[in-house]
């Protein structure tokens, strides 16, 4: 059974804001013991869906929570936003593929860096974006 342990929402609605998410998210990995590289895994993982959520989605907001389960901990983070949407869920998935003109890899590198991965989109009302990283 999970319980959550500990929870708090940051938004993002700046640049100044995507680099609070990285600090915050840093924070709560180190309290949490992950190793560096799973700490490295888990900001980047959310620097990148912070800025897809500020540059794609006008904004939004994560939502943290410390997990515990047994023994093991872990930390899920939740990204939402009201902008337009994802129109085609299957190539927004695809190596590469961008709208924005970047690399395309900001929702499959976050995917690869993370043990669970959901994404919910509805276009023209938003999309969501949780990640779990386990210790």
């Amino acid at each position: 059974m999970i319980t959550i342990t500990r929870a708090d929402t940051r938004p993002i609605q700046n640049q100044g804001d995507i680099v609070l998410v990285r600090k915050v998210v840093r924070d709560w990995a180190l309290e949490l013991q992950f190793s560096i590289v799973d700490q490295t895994k888990i900001i980047t993982a959310a620097s990148e869906l912070a800025r897809n959520a500020f540059e794609y989605g006008k904004g939004g907001t994560m939502k943290m929570e410390a997990l515990l389960n047994g023994i093991r901990k872990g930390l899920r983070l939740t990204f939402e936003d009201q902008g337009p949407g994802i129109e085609n869920m299957e190539l927004a998935l695809t190596d590469g593929y961008t709208t924005g003109g970047g690399l395309g890899m900001g929702l499959t590198g976050a995917r690869r860096l993370v043990n669970e991965f959901d994404i919910k989109s509805t276009p023209g009302q938003g999309t969501t974006v949780t990640i779990t990283k386990w210790k």
